[in-house]
Formats: structure tokens, sequence, C-alpha cells
């Protein structure tokens, strides 16, 4: 069950690794401004796993790309599956936790289980249900799902639910998938979902 879930170690080396490919593929199609080389300009981060992800927080590098064009040298940021934005908690703890709450339907009582403060777990309620159903990349996302779309009243619980029905995943390979869905909310990049799709699969389990 999601509300019970717990990530290990072994789940983020794969979803560091993944985080790699897509970066070697960005880097692969050269600067989206000029066309010029880019090179890689990774930094560390210092995440957070709470209860639910601790073993996550040994992984903190965010893979970057600087442009090595004279005149343009502009970052680009790879979509990623364990970084959502500058959010410091891990993106699988946002959906685990995110999900938790809206389970045991009390922030104190989600507190304890995930070790998020109740201000954030409330902050990332509204966040589900009035940013993120703004974003254009979203509506994209949505319009791709099998009619009804997730509601958006009860997101996550409800694109998780959605993306089990409509593949037959498990819990875990539906948590993978959800993090394929969010990588565009990760980046800058306007096709990021291309990125994504084709070396992201390794999460989810065959």
């Amino acid at each position: 069950m999601l509300n019970e879930m717990r990530m290990k170690g072994e789940d983020f080396a794969i979803l560091a690794a993944t985080d790699a490919k897509i970066a070697r593929a960005v880097a692969a199609e050269r600067c989206p401004h000029c066309k010029g080389p880019l090179h890689q300009g990774n930094y560390h981060r210092k995440p957070r796993g709470g209860a639910l992800a601790e073993a996550g927080e040994a992984f903190t590098l965010r893979y970057s790309l600087c442009c090595g064009r004279r005149g343009c040298r502009r970052r680009v940021l790879p979509p990623s599956l364990r970084f959502l934005g500058r959010r410091v908690y891990l993106e699988m703890v946002l959906i685990l936790a995110s999900v938790q709450a809206q389970v045991l339907g009390a922030t104190k009582v989600a507190r304890a289980v995930t070790g998020v403060p109740e201000w954030t777990l409330r902050r990332w309620g509204s966040w589900w249900r009035t940013v993120l159903p703004s974003q254009d990349w979203w509506s994209e996302l949505r319009a791709r799902f099998v009619p009804p779309p997730p509601d958006e009243r009860e997101l996550p619980r409800s694109l998780l639910k959605q993306i089990a029905e409509d593949t037959g995943a498990s819990d875990r390979d539906a948590l993978g998938l959800c993090a394929r869905c969010l990588a565009p909310g990760t980046t800058r990049l306007r096709d990021a979902a291309r990125f994504v799709r084709g070396v992201a699969a390794e999460f989810v389990a065959g």
C-alpha cells in the first residue's frame, strides 16, 4: 500500500542513474538557446527524506549542464525524478507524504508518520490542488489519460490511482511512473517529456 511504502537506498540508486541518463540525453542535443556544446555543471543538494525516504539523503548530486559557447554560457537543468524544483524534500517524499496526509486525514497524524512538518504538508496539499493544475505541461499530460482524467481535487492520490488503472502497475511502479509524469515540472525545457520517456523505464519493473 502506498500509505505504508518506504523508499530504500536501491530505489534512489536507480533514480540517480536514471537522472544521469536523462542529463546525457539532454546534453547530446546541445544548448537549446544557441546549439553550443553542453558541459557538466553538476552541484550538490542537501535533500531531506523524512521518515519515508531517509536513504535518499545520500544521493545529493543534482545533474546540471552549462553551455560551453562563449557569449551564451547559459545553464540548462535536465528533468529529474528525484528533485522537484527547489524544494528541500525529495520528490518521492512529496508524493508519498501527500498521499499519506490524504489517507490519514489529519496533518498532525501524518507528521508523526512521515516526519514532514504539518505546515509543509498543508502547503504541499495546496500546491497539488491549486498550483499544479494551472501549469501548461500538466494540462497536456492530463489530456493523455484515458477518460476520465485524474480528479484535480484529489491529487496526488487520484494521479497514482489513474496510473495504476491505466497501466496495471503495482504501487511501486505507479510511484515511478508518477515521478516520470512530474518530470516536466523540474525543468524549463519545452520538450522535457521526450527526454524522460526514452530513458526512465528502468524504474518501472517489466
